[in-house]
């Protein structure tokens, strides 16, 4: 089974302004925007905010998920 990236970014044009997304894989066929920023000037300014961004991102997240393992493995050990 192929193994792809769950989290990415994707830069989008919309009238005259560009949008970048930071997108979720939810399944297969499905993905879900987890932030948006819009009104970029270029699609070079989306893409080095999409590129930062998503590293913010997946930093915080992996935070998010050490603290509640802590937190679980805390209560089990309490129990």
């Amino acid at each position: 089974m192929a193994k792809g990236k769950k989290y990415d970014f994707r830069v989008k044009q919309e009238n005259a302004c560009w949008i970048a997304e930071i997108i979720r894989k939810a399944s297969s066929k499905k993905t879900v925007v987890s932030k948006r920023q819009s009104g970029f000037a270029s699609e070079s300014e989306a893409r080095e905010w999409g590129q930062l961004e998503l590293k913010v991102f997946l930093q915080n997240l992996y935070e998010r998920n050490q603290h509640r393992s802590k937190q679980h493995a805390q209560e089990s050990v309490a129990k």
